[in-house]
């Protein structure tokens, strides 16, 4: 699963590696180190601007936790943070947007919690920071949607939330021991495809979600201050002692 996230990487540079068409700066976002649900970040989208000609390419803020447009309340986005990549295209929640509304969600990289056994007491979770091994951006696999606050009227900038979701996969083996699950990421050869809005065929979009071959991904150990939604900076994803984590030293974290 993806449960945090650290997002550094500035939107000038989204937009040369993604080949981003359309960016608004005054959208910009604070570089963060410790990405949670129902915070802001980046998504790139292709999306015919005001729903009228040709798709184009958008770097967009959304928030993290997809609320269905059918929802009565936003509060279901906490719940909705990621989607399974084998059963997304059924789930009343994520099919609509499956179809149509998919992006992908750009990241340094993402912490899981591994239960470490423990040496005196109870177990402990050991958190990870997972990137690519060669320090690229990791491109997630997203979809968003649309939910209007019908308390609100149609006037309202605040009668519109955009929300999104990241797909998740089964893990590979590097990362199996630390959680069964990862995000499912996708290599610049997909993107296009991926972000198509015309291409709504399910079995042809389902086909899209194959993560790429095993190495391309590197796991280190990092400090317990990724627990704390508080917490936020360059030092939460520094690798820490692994003979540590071994030991059980939690005096280094």
């Amino acid at each position: 699963m993806c449960g945090r996230f650290a997002s550094s990487t500035k939107p000038e540079d989204l937009v040369e590696i993604f080949g981003v068409e359309q960016w608004d700066p005054t959208e910009a976002i604070a570089p963060s180190w410790n990405v949670a649900p129902t915070d802001a970040a980046y998504v790139i989208l292709d999306r015919a601007p005001k729903g009228a000609g040709e798709p184009v390419r958008q770097l967009r803020v959304l928030r993290w936790g997809l609320v269905p447009a059918w929802s009565k309340t936003a509060e279901t986005a906490v719940k909705m943070i990621n989607a399974r990549a084998d059963t997304v295209h059924e789930k009343p929640a994520y099919r609509q947007a499956f179809a149509s509304r998919r992006c992908l969600i750009p990241i340094d990289g993402y912490y899981e919690w591994q239960t470490v056994p423990a040496v005196k007491g109870k177990p402990r979770k050991q958190p990870y920071f997972v990137s690519r091994a060669d320090g690229g951006v990791l491109a997630l696999a997203g979809l968003y949607e649309f939910w209007r606050d019908r308390s609100r009227p149609g006037d309202d900038p605040g009668a519109w939330l955009v929300t999104c979701t990241v797909v998740t996969t089964e893990a590979e083996p590097l990362l199996a021991p630390i959680h069964e699950r990862m995000p499912l990421f996708l290599d610049p050869g997909a993107f296009d495809a991926w972000l198509d809005p015309g291409l709504s065929e399910v079995e042809e979009v389902r086909g899209l979600l194959v993560p790429p071959a095993p190495g391309a991904l590197t796991a280190v150990p990092v400090g317990a201050g990724v627990g704390n939604i508080r917490n936020n900076g360059p030092e939460l994803v520094r690798e820490i002692d692994a003979g540590a984590v071994d030991r059980g030293d939690l005096s280094l974290f």
